[in-house]
């Protein structure tokens, strides 16, 4: 900080009451100036020496026999009039980034201009102000907050304009020619060398970050805090992600971390104001350079105090360009009358149908692509969506004024791409069916029937066979399923050990003739196919008593959901095809039932053809 000296001779202060008695000489004065609450016992000789205005006013004060002169609304009050007295007296004056912006409009006040002498206040503060202040980057943001409490003034002398571009001129420098301190608590390493609490000045080792002047500007008021961050835009050097860093560091040290502190009377207006005006500082391409979590926060409150509609549909755009990188927890906001439920429901569904809406018209510019994996990571934005939805479902779902039609609808806007795994969405599914248990059959089995059982990970359908709130259509299907995934590696292993079995047996010129192709082979001798009949069989023999030992092998199922799925499943299928259970009733039978058949059938031919080549 600069201090700028003027003079060396002492002044005494008298207390007189309400008043302060204030004599710079103990001659006899004969001139009275009162400034506030102070009066100030003077001579005339070295204030009209140096003051065009006192001039005129005693020169008025003589005509009226008066010797007392009173200075109204005089900018920077008394401590400002004394330091130009000081001045006119030749005494020891102090200037520093707190106080010379009131002695430079006190100056000017009282007209202390080159005309009258040489040398006078105004040219000596302008000279402090040029070479001093506004080339130091902490006194420029002291100097503009003391600009404040002394419109207009400030904006007529363009003090604030002056402040202004020093600042943004200076965030615009390159951050390797940076040697002055700044203030930076954010990322604070145990390398940093730290003179002082929250000072931190630049080492060797370590370079500057380009976001090194947002937290200094953050101790501005919100208006004086606008026209810089416009100054710093303007210039055109500096990074969007930056300005959405300072705007955010901003929001953080303003704005009240408690519904009820955002919400309250006394703030809310002011809240209000403060949020608009980040708002409309964003960047332009916020959805790039702003974090989708910071664009939730605002949202929130935004929601909150009532901000325009304008406000919300702008960062409602920004949001739904990174929806992806959002979680649950910035996506519960809390919903506003007239709407019933704790959470606001629409909102989340209005980001999720755009979002989705500028994935699709992305991908369809795109070239499809050719294999599951290709989609899936061309389109992993998709997956985080649909993980991020199914989490905020299973929040919601606790809820007991969000109605089915609502769930629905959410969990709806997500496509089958961006569910390869469907244990979220069950997990949400069931927390919904056990605290909304006035559900009607029809609506348990409309809800459970968008969810694919297939795509269920083996504890999630062992989880969903013993589910009680589930339909029981709903288990049988996931038994089913989980059946037929069993039967599949046991038919991997029996498939495995046969090929071992028959290729220990073959001799050099079988192997060759197998490798041949088919209609070359077709023509077996009979004694052949005997053998290989009679090692199957072997081989299920093989497998059914490793089914009883767990460790031996696989399991096709627990003995409790094997119990169920036989008793359901074979009652359903046998006698003369006819369904007996209500929950799978209808004119035409549903296509589990067909696949169920289909199978069925299937392996009773395979268990025939068995038979026949052991016989023969």
């Amino acid at each position: 900080m600069k201090f700028m000296k003027l003079g060396s001779k002492p002044d005494t202060f008298q207390d007189q009451g309400k008043s302060i008695r204030y004599v710079l000489s103990e001659l006899a004065t004969d001139v009275t100036i009162i400034v506030g609450e102070v009066i100030f016992y003077l001579h005339k000789f070295p204030l009209l020496s140096m003051s065009n205005r006192l001039q005129k006013l005693v020169s008025k004060a003589n005509e009226e026999n008066s010797d007392v002169i009173q200075l109204v609304d005089f900018p920077g009050g008394p401590k400002a009039f004394e330091i130009c007295a000081k001045f006119c007296y030749g005494m020891t004056v102090t200037l520093n980034p707190y106080n010379v912006v009131a002695a430079r409009f006190a100056a000017e006040y009282l007209e202390m201009t080159e005309e009258v002498d040489r040398g006078n206040l105004i040219f000596k503060i302008e000279v402090f102000l040029n070479s001093s202040v506004f080339r130091s980057w902490k006194d420029s943001i002291i100097v503009l907050q003391t600009t404040k409490s002394l419109q207009p003034w400030s904006e007529d002398l363009k003090v604030v304009g002056r402040c202004i571009d020093s600042i943004a001129s200076k965030t615009s420098m390159d951050p390797s020619s940076i040697t002055w301190s700044y203030t930076y608590n954010r990322k604070v390493a145990v390398s940093d060398k730290i003179t002082e609490v929250g000072m931190k000045f630049p080492g060797k080792l370590e370079s500057v970050p380009k976001d090194w002047w947002v937290e200094d500007i953050c101790e501005l008021e919100i208006d004086l805090y606008k026209r810089v961050m416009v100054a710093v835009k303007s210039k055109g050097r500096m990074d969007g992600s930056v300005i959405g860093e300072a705007l955010r560091t901003y929001a953080m040290r303003w704005l009240p971390d408690s519904i009820e502190a955002l919400v309250s009377e006394a703030h809310s207006i002011r809240n209000k104001s403060l949020l608009e005006t980040i708002i409309c500082l964003l960047p332009s391409d916020k959805g790039v350079t702003c974090s989708c979590s910071f664009l939730l926060k605002l949202l929130k409150v935004a929601i909150l105090v009532g901000a325009d509609d304008s406000s919300r549909d702008e960062l409602v755009k920004g949001i739904s360009l990174k929806l992806d990188e959002a979680s649950v927890n910035d996506l519960l906001i809390p919903a506003r009358s007239p709407q019933t439920t704790v959470y606001d429901v629409e909102l989340v569904k209005c980001l999720v149908n755009r979002f989705m809406a500028r994935e699709r018209s992305s991908r369809d510019k795109n070239i499809p692509p050719k294999s599951t994996n290709d989609f899936i990571l061309g389109h992993a934005s998709w997956l985080k969506v649909g993980k991020l939805i199914d989490g905020y479902l299973a929040e919601i779902a606790r809820d007991p004024n969000v109605s089915l039609s609502i769930f629905i609808e959410l969990l709806q806007s997500i496509p089958d791409s961006a569910r390869p795994i469907h244990d979220a969405l069950y997990e949400a599914i069931d927390i919904y069916l056990q605290e909304h248990s006035s559900l009607t059959k029809a609506e348990k089995k409309h809800l459970c029937s968008l969810m694919d059982v297939r795509k269920l990970t083996m504890d999630a359908s062992m989880h969903a066979a013993q589910n009680e709130c589930l339909p029981l259509r709903t288990v049988v299907q996931v038994l089913f399923f989980e059946q037929i995934r069993a039967a599949a590696g046991v038919q991997t292993l029996n498939h495995r050990n046969t090929d071992a079995v028959d290729f220990t047996r073959m001799t050099e010129k079988e192997y060759w003739q197998k490798t041949l192709p088919e209609k070359q082979n077709v023509l077996k001798p009979l004694s052949e196919i005997k053998i290989k009949g009679e090692d199957r069989q072997k081989n299920m023999k093989l497998v059914k008593k490793g089914s009883k030992n767990r460790s031996s092998g696989p399991q096709l199922m627990p003995s409790r959901s094997r119990r169920i799925f036989d008793k359901l499943f074979i009652g359903k299928v046998s006698g003369n095809g006819e369904n007996r259970s209500s929950e799978t009733s209808g004119s035409s039978q549903s296509p589990t039932l067909r696949i169920i058949q289909g199978e069925m059938k299937s392996s009773c031919c395979t268990s025939s053809r068995n038979r026949r080549n052991s016989i023969s």
